[in-house]
């Protein structure tokens, strides 16, 4: 029987084997040996890598107390410092004698005696007669008070005085509209058939018909003209090389000293100040300083405030508002009015009917899917299962390929009636 693969098996094109580089089993966590490079470049054994000379990094233990002195402290010796004194102020004395206020001022202008300013109006002359003043102006005399008569208005009569009739809730629309029954509008929309012509079609255009052709003439080529070299010679000399000669001279002489190399016989001392003088001392861990243990206190606290032992309440009356109460918007007095109720009679609706427009023909349900469409069994793809139905795993290869055996008939029969009395029970 021919093996079969789970790629060969599966029926939906979802199912793939790993495909793995390298041995299933054996070495699964290698790299992909089937290169150029490790075909070309085998591995050669003996191959050390370089020691690191790094130091190790060696924790030095406790060898001691640190000292804690320093060049700076052996060096510098300090020194009592005192404050510097201050400046004294002279103590103030005044001095004896008057102080003289004079000033320029006073020197240059003198005071004088000024005399009281007098004024040039003339007196005021009072004419006094022994007559009686009138005191009726002439507006007064010219426009008398008359008599005035009411005016009568013009204004009309705008109380409002009910009808005698009864009520009719007949409208304008109503009286002049009558309901008609719905007719469909006719559609002035040009039909979209294409009007045919009986003519034959004449396919001659206006160029055709008016187009003349004409031979054309050659095109004229202009002989290009031969070459004539000039027979006076070049003349080269540019003012550049007439001006300048180019005149002999010497080169700058450098006074640049000569890089000589500073050597000295002495041989080279390799202690420095820092390792004479700073020396490597042992250190110690620091002290870690223990806090202490917090007590509560034994004795009462006295919750007492400045505010609760010196504040004394007093009876105040509470805060009466001074708005003015809400005025009620109902009266105690009956209605009066002069309006007659009527019965109400609704508006007679002549809105069309909101129902959809129906034919006589039956509906053609029929769609091209129901007409096109072919039903297919729907199987299930065998790989799908760890088993797959029908077939017997035999083995495996190191590419991760799965090979199947397919039975035959006989054992699949055997096999599917297993199953229904496996299902049964």
């Amino acid at each position: 029987m021919k093996r079969l693969c789970i790629c060969e098996i599966c029926s939906c094109g979802r199912h793939r084997c790993p495909h793995r580089p390298t041995a299933l089993y054996g070495k699964p966590n290698m790299t992909c040996v089937l290169t150029e490079y490790t075909e070309k470049y085998p591995a050669y054994g003996g191959y050390n890598p370089p020691q690191s000379l790094k130091p190790k990094p060696v924790n030095h233990g406790d060898r001691g107390r640190m000292d804690g002195t320093t060049t700076f402290k052996t060096d510098f010796i300090p020194y009592v410092v005192t404050r510097r004194p201050g400046k004294q102020q002279a103590e103030y004395k005044p001095k004896s004698g008057d102080i003289d206020l004079g000033t320029t001022y006073k020197q240059d202008y003198s005071l004088y005696e000024v005399q009281p300013f007098a004024p040039s109006r003339p007196s005021e002359r009072v004419y006094a007669t022994g007559h009686k003043m009138d005191t009726v102006p002439t507006y007064k005399e010219d426009f008398r008070q008359w008599e005035m008569c009411k005016r009568e208005l013009k204004k009309p009569d705008l109380t409002y005085h009910p009808p005698d009739a009864k009520f009719d809730g007949h409208t304008t629309f109503q009286d002049d509209f009558l309901p008609r029954g719905l007719a469909p509008r006719q559609s002035f929309k040009p039909s979209s058939i294409p009007k045919m012509s009986d003519t034959p079609f004449d396919g001659v255009t206006s160029n055709q018909q008016c187009y003349v052709s004409h031979p054309l003439e050659a095109r004229w080529v202009k002989v290009p003209e031969p070459y004539k070299p000039s027979s006076q010679p070049l003349q080269d000399l540019t003012t550049n090389r007439r001006d300048y000669q180019g005149l002999p001279g010497q080169l700058p002489q450098s006074y640049k000293p000569n890089p000589g190399k500073v050597t000295s016989d002495v041989p080279f001392q390799s202690s420095t100040e820092f390792k004479e003088r700073f020396q490597q001392w042992p250190v110690s861990l620091p002290q870690l300083h223990k806090s202490l243990q917090y007590v509560s206190p034994t004795e009462h606290m006295d919750m007492s405030t400045t505010s609760g032992a010196d504040y004394v309440q007093h009876n105040i009356q509470p805060f009466i508002s001074a708005k003015p109460f809400n005025r009620p918007t109902k009266s105690s007095a009956p209605f009066q009015a002069h309006f007659t109720p009527h019965e109400l009679q609704p508006n007679v609706s002549f809105k069309p009917a909101h129902a959809p427009m129906r034919a006589d023909a039956p509906m053609e349900g029929g769609t091209m899917y129901s007409t096109e469409f072919t039903p297919k069994r729907i199987s299930v793809c065998p790989a799908s299962y760890d088993s797959p139905p029908g077939f017997v795993f035999e083995d495996s290869d190191d590419r991760g390929h799965r090979f199947y055996r397919k039975l035959p008939s006989k054992d699949m029969n055997k096999m599917a009636a297993g199953m229904a009395v496996a299902v049964v029970s």
